[in-house]
């Protein structure tokens, strides 16, 4: 059997490839498809089936443009009404391939059409090796049930989540291996491992959301303190429901001179920066988005920027550029009306006023905070903020700041803070568009804090 785990950071998101006999399976793929035909090019293997094990939130999947490009059929629980031509699976329900065999379990709870998959390889055992999982059990967490909005109540699902976790999955071998649709970073859980695999015997010993308890007490947890969903999310449902085009045919981004970026930003365009913390801190355009492509930048852009406004990129140099157009088009955001050619410095050239966020260590923090002239704002996730943070910060997570930077001081010295740098240095960005100007962000975040409090004592 050949077996393969394609992570994708940026996403926070796994896609597989099985294959035996000269064929093979894709589950979860993601937009851009380029990778699984070259993989099954070198492998000798002709891919045959595309499976997806819900309808993906969070991202734009490439499966029809798969199944268009190989002749494969697309497989969808039976309950997702998706609207092209596919199998519907239901509980049950194979597909084999040589010796392999892919038995697909109705799983639901996170959505309802949510399906997991068994794979044995019967050249080596009849026991089940792997189950691959999708959003319904996560290492170290399990599938959000708050994703429908009206359609279907959290409760409802979480009592579904449940029954699947207990019925099936834990029914199956503590040896088998777990093989989830995302890791951490994720909005799709509350607190997913950084581990990207794991055992029905570990998770089983080790998840807080799999140790014993009543089905009334797993639906209280399970639906309690759950962040807003993104606004993306419905949108992505609703591609992947109808079948998003070919990524082919979205035109590459084009160059664009100083005047006529500025003359889209006048009109309401994003201009959204690219680069590194560093690079944007020192100089950039005023009124830049900034999310760096070195992170998780889809998620970050899908959550922050409108689906509806042309978008600017401010990149390295072209390649970086496209990079960046494919990332947005994995969130389904297509609007790219160019980048800016020749970057800040064209920008510059052109007698434009550049602006710049203070970039700050950890040891001018502390100094900063000892004389009282400073306001920390953690932007971190409420996990990461309850596992420690710096006394008297304000908690702002990220996803929040938007609607809440009004409880902020907008005339006061601030210090972004986040477990890196990243997430705040967008967080400076946001707040530098609603006229904060005593901005500074914190480089190396709370793990530079952590580590000098080590050092220290």
């Amino acid at each position: 059997m050949f077996f393969k785990q394609f992570y994708l950071g940026c996403l926070a998101q796994a896609s597989y490839m099985i294959g035996d006999g000269g064929e093979a399976a894709v589950v979860d793929p993601r937009r851009d498809v380029e990778e699984y035909l070259e993989e099954a090019r070198r492998q000798n293997l002709q891919i045959r089936h595309v499976i997806e094990t819900h309808l993906h939130a969070d991202f734009v999947s490439g499966h029809r443009e798969l199944a268009a490009r190989t002749g494969a059929r697309i497989y969808f629980g039976a309950k997702a009404g998706a609207k092209f031509d596919h199998v519907g699976v239901k509980e049950g329900d194979e597909i084999r391939m040589g010796e392999v065999v892919l038995r697909f379990l109705e799983t639901p709870g996170h959505t309802p059409e949510s399906v997991s998959i068994v794979v044995t390889d019967r050249s080596r055992s009849e026991a089940p090796e792997a189950v691959l999982t999708g959003d319904t059990l996560f290492i170290g967490d399990v599938g959000r049930p708050d994703l429908l909005g009206t359609r279907m109540s959290a409760s409802e699902l979480a009592g579904m989540l449940y029954d699947s976790l207990h019925g099936k999955l834990l029914a199956l071998p503590d040896a088998t291996k777990v093989f989830p649709a995302h890791g951490a970073g994720s909005l799709c859980g509350r607190n997913i491992s950084k581990e990207t695999s794991s055992t029905i015997g570990e998770q089983r010993r080790f998840n807080y959301a799999l140790r014993p308890m009543s089905r009334e007490d797993f639906i209280r947890l399970a639906t309690a303190d759950l962040p807003e969903a993104p606004e993306y999310f419905s949108r992505d449902v609703a591609m992947n429901r109808e079948g998003a085009p070919e990524l082919s045919r979205l035109p590459q981004p084009a160059g664009l001179s100083p005047d006529a970026a500025a003359r889209l930003q006048s009109g309401g365009a994003v201009v959204l920066d690219t680069r590194p913390a560093a690079s944007f801190g020192t100089a950039h355009v005023p009124g830049a988005l900034h999310i760096g492509l070195s992170g998780q930048f889809a998620s970050w852009a899908g959550a922050l920027v409108s689906p509806e406004a042309p978008i600017v990129l401010v990149a390295e140099d072209p390649e970086q550029a496209d990079e960046a157009r494919v990332r947005l088009a994995r969130v389904g955001i297509e609007n790219v009306a160019g980048y800016l050619e020749g970057g800040v410095a064209a920008w510059e050239a052109s007698g434009r006023r550049l602006a710049a966020i203070d970039q700050i260590t950890v040891d001018e923090l502390e100094r900063r905070l000892e004389e009282h002239a400073v306001r920390v704002v953690d932007v971190r996730r409420p996990p990461e903020w309850e596992s420690g943070h710096i006394a008297d910060a304000a908690h702002v997570p990220l996803n929040e700041l938007p609607q809440r930077a009004g409880e902020l001081d907008r005339d006061g010295p601030l210090a972004l803070v986040c477990a890196g740098g990243y997430r705040s240095s967008i967080a400076t960005s946001l707040l530098e568009q609603r006229g904060f100007r005593r901005i500074a962000n914190v480089v190396g975040g709370m793990a530079a804090w952590t580590m000098r409090a080590g050092a220290a004592a």
